[in-house]
């Protein structure tokens, strides 16, 4: 049975709708940066998509070639994942998307090395005669962050948003967003297939101690 990185991490993956702290350890994964209303049809943001799918599945079915990658293990393709910010702007403002900057992520299994994205990219490149440069091998460290199961439409997040700041205060934490700390998502539904308003998507902030 192949290995899916939701069910065996259910605390990074699945958590509950009610805001929780968790420490998330440095991972890999397949990234591209972009801008602009993610919602756009031929924006950015769909584009991202679609080359960070070709490289994860690319490397989940490396098997079946000549490229072997020492430890692999069959597992499903881990979920989409997003940072978002807005230069100048402390938080998110949902009602300029057009300003959104964004990195679009999918995690790669801890035995997938930056030689085997490299060859990735480029037998992605030569078979779907796509440009791949875009993609890169990114390893980011989150560390400590408060977070929540969002269910719904995503302009409805500051609400949640609003729970999860609340909380972490009360737990003697404050928001840490930097430039190398984000509003972090993770989709756990496909918004063409699934009700606007049974969307779940993980909601993760940075934080820090209070003094």
């Amino acid at each position: 049975m192949a290995f899916d990185y939701k069910k065996e991490y259910k605390e990074f993956y699945m958590p509950k709708n009610k805001p929780g702290i968790v420490t998330i350890p440095k991972m890999n994964y397949i990234a591209v940066r972009g801008k602009g209303n993610p919602n756009q049809e031929e924006g950015e943001y769909k584009q991202s998509v679609a080359l960070l799918y070709g490289i994860a599945f690319t490397i989940k079915m490396s098997y079946k070639g000549d490229h072997k990658i020492d430890g692999y293990f069959e597992y499903v393709v881990p979920p989409l994942e997003g940072l978002w910010w807005q230069d100048g702007v402390k938080g998110i403002d949902y009602n300029h998307k057009e300003n959104f900057r964004f990195i679009s992520m999918i995690r790669l299994p801890d035995f997938v090395t930056k030689e085997d994205f490299d060859w990735a990219v480029d037998e992605a490149t030569k078979k779907k005669k796509t440009d791949f440069s875009k993609v890169e091998f990114l390893t980011y460290d989150e560390g400590v962050c408060v977070q929540c199961m969002h269910i719904g439409s995503y302009d409805n997040e500051p609400a949640t948003i609003e729970m999860m700041d609340a909380y972490a205060m009360e737990e003697g934490y404050a928001i840490d967003m930097t430039e190398g700390r984000f509003h972090h998502e993770v989709y756990l539904s496909d918004p063409r297939r699934c009700d606007i308003n049974k969307l779940k998507t993980v909601v993760r902030h940075p934080i820090k101690k209070l003094k």
